[in-house]
């Protein structure tokens, strides 16, 4: 049991979903992208591609497009559904490749979230729950997205997944219309983790809700690495504003902003950089990192994420508990799981 592997963030896009999404999703470049990977929705495919790591064990999470970028907030819930079922059903077919799955929820009507939070845990069996770093463009600190944090942190006692979102029709620079060469992804992505941690952080959601344990995508985004220049110029946020309230942002925090930055988890997934992971490392602690892959957005279209991630913590030959706490002790703590003996 020791040698076993728990891939947190990973992604599937079920058939009954894939369908919605050839339906109904708004972005062609997506759509053609989706469909074309086999390993997000051919499952005996992915069964037979994991085989080659018997110790690794993928906890299943629905890839872009979410619910609420599909339809609105009357046809998103039934979205929603058919995600969540679509992956209990692939757990419940494989259960030593797919213990569990993390539910995807309505983001645009809040209502309906939190009831198809309750079923897809209560009924499904669902561990948690994903958010994009944003809502159709709209911040996560806004009063109708409190309820979703509230619910899964005091009454469910779940970690939630955070998974960056940029579209490429957002041009890097103004007057063009749209982004190039694909930075709105391999850089926009982690910024808006970055974005959406920050948001959280100064509007006070870790004080109103101190369990609250949020799993970000790519280690954090770009916080561990600029951590230093975070620290530095946010202790003297207010000073240069023109805006009088941002004055009054630090005297309302109980703790500086760079303990509540260290909160939040951090995945592996850094395309296999070891250095990267160690500076994650460094600035989350081994108890708030957690093994991932990203499968199957690799340009192998599944196997390589899996193997460099694993070679990125061999690398770092971290001691044998640290490594533990990465491979499946974060996980299972997390997770609510036990190890069995």
């Amino acid at each position: 049991m020791t040698d076993i592997k728990i891939d947190i963030y990973n992604h599937v896009l079920p058939l009954p979903y894939l369908e919605l999404v050839k339906k109904h999703g708004k972005e062609p470049g997506m759509i053609k992208r989706m469909t074309n990977l086999r390993m997000l929705w051919d499952m005996p495919a992915r069964v037979a591609m994991l085989d080659a790591w018997p110790e690794v064990q993928q906890v299943l999470s629905l890839s872009l497009p979410s619910p609420e970028m599909l339809g609105g907030p009357d046809e998103s819930p039934a979205f929603a559904r058919v995600a969540n079922e679509s992956m209990a059903d692939i757990c419940k077919q494989w259960p030593h490749k797919f213990p569990t799955f993390v539910a995807s929820l309505p983001m645009n009507n809040t209502e309906a979230a939190l009831a198809e939070m309750d079923y897809a845990i209560e009924q499904l069996g669902a561990k948690g729950v994903q958010i994009l770093s944003h809502v159709n463009g709209r911040a996560l600190d806004g009063p109708d997205i409190f309820p979703i944090f509230e619910r899964i942190t005091n009454h469910h006692n779940m970690p939630v997944w955070m998974h960056p979102a940029r579209p490429g029709s957002r041009a890097d620079y103004v007057g063009e219309d749209k982004s190039h060469y694909e930075i709105w992804q391999v850089l926009g992505w982690p910024f808006e983790t970055s974005v959406a941690m920050s948001r959280m952080v100064f509007s006070g959601l870790f004080d109103k809700l101190p369990n609250l344990r949020l799993i970000t995508h790519h280690c954090g985004g770009m916080i561990p690495y600029f951590s230093g220049r975070a620290e530095t110029l946010w202790a003297q946020l207010g000073s240069r504003s023109v805006d009088p309230a941002e004055a009054d942002v630090l005297k309302k925090l109980s703790k500086k902003p760079m303990e509540y930055f260290k909160m939040f988890y951090g995945d592996t997934v850094l395309g296999g950089s070891s250095s990267a992971l160690r500076c994650g490392l460094d600035f989350f602690g081994a108890d708030k990192v957690v093994f991932a892959s990203d499968c199957p957005f690799d340009p192998e279209e599944g196997p390589m994420f899996i193997r460099e991630g694993i070679r990125s913590v061999e690398d770092l030959k971290l001691p044998k508990e640290d490594a533990r706490r990465l491979y499946f002790g974060n996980a299972f703590k997390l997770l609510g799981m036990k190890e069995e003996k």
